[in-house]
């Protein structure tokens, strides 16, 4: 994308979906009639220049002030807040979490756990967000109003220039990256990480009694589980530099989809390796669940580890395959 197109995509992306189209037609046409009619990227530069700051312009064309604190630091502003936000929730949430689990007893039933944890993690969220939205406003307009006004910064602080956006990733819809992602990529990795290290208490067999289900028996030893801790704190390592990385830069590369590979490579390797450890399910669980089922112990373990085997292997092709997928999108 050249330069024109890069401002106006800085521009559009800060108004309203639905009138993102017309003003893209109406500035292209603007900024062709102000260049002369074999121009080069130094004319570009100018009329680009005349028309100021994205984050200006876009500020024009909006019938609402653009800013909270002031318009100098509003893009820095939110550009912050867009990070801090997601980042601090998830820290708050395995903080939660593990906290949790330190005292957790094993009296209550998965029910309840599951319920106390989505209603404190909703509450932590919530309470995080708050705090970081206002502590970050009240920052911002201490700045803002005991320094001089100004045109609008950039994100580094600086004024605006036209080769401000030659640092601009231009990237196609698809091929981004969105902080949601960024934010359940992280969930993930923490839920999963909290039932491998507290399986003993949460995954296996419940039964109904007065209303209220009651862990009977883990279907895994915790022991076992425990013997491979190092390797699968390695692979929670690996997600969460992952799931960073994809927060900086915000697109699909090569580099990443290889990354994102060689973690699924290593999960699986990691994973079936445990599964296929024979002391890895607990026989009460093992016995439980194959007369429940009607077929034999063996049956029952082979069904089991085969298919969660099967399942791993398929889901970590489909990322290492979409992560290439989107790398390759122009």
């Amino acid at each position: 994308m050249n330069l024109i197109d890069i401002y106006i995509q800085e521009v559009t992306r800060r108004l309203p979906e639905k009138s993102r189209e017309d003003i893209a037609l109406e500035l292209r046409s603007t900024i062709e009639d102000m260049l002369p009619d074999k121009y080069n990227e130094q004319d570009v530069k100018a009329v680009l220049e005349k028309l100021g700051s994205p984050v200006a312009l876009a500020s024009g064309y909006l019938e609402r002030p653009m800013h909270l604190i002031g318009p100098r630091y509003f893009d820095v502003y939110v550009t912050l807040l867009k990070m801090i936000l997601p980042i601090a929730a998830v820290v708050s949430l395995i903080s939660m979490i593990a906290e949790y689990f330190i005292g957790y007893g094993g009296e209550e039933s998965v029910i309840n756990v599951v319920l106390g944890l989505l209603g404190k993690g909703l509450v932590t969220i919530i309470e995080v967000g708050i705090q970081v939205f206002f502590w970050l406003t009240v920052v911002f307009a201490v700045i803002e109003r005991t320094e001089k006004g100004g045109d609008p910064l950039t994100v580094s602080l600086k004024k605006w220039t036209p080769d401000d956006l030659k640092n601009i990733p231009s990237m196609p819809k698809k091929k981004m990256i969105s902080k949601c992602e960024v934010f359940g990529s992280l969930m993930w990795t923490a839920i999963w990480a909290t039932l491998y290290f507290y399986a003993n208490h949460l995954v296996g067999v419940y039964e109904g009694n007065g209303g209220r289900l009651e862990f009977v028996t883990p279907a895994f030893n915790q022991e076992v589980l425990l013997q491979y801790w190092p390797i699968v704190v390695m692979v929670i390592v690996f997600e969460i530099a992952l799931s960073l990385y994809k927060l900086i830069k915000r697109q699909w590369t090569k580099r990443m989809a290889l990354g994102n590979s060689v973690l699924q490579l290593i999960g699986t390797i990691v994973f079936m390796v445990i599964l296929l450890d024979s002391n890895l399910l607990n026989n009460d669980y093992i016995t439980y669940m194959s007369e429940l089922f009607t077929i034999t112990t063996l049956q029952f373990k082979s069904w089991m580890v085969g298919g969660a085997i099967f399942i791993i292997m398929i889901f970590g092709a489909i990322s290492a395959f979409e992560g290439f997928r989107k790398a390759r999108i122009r």
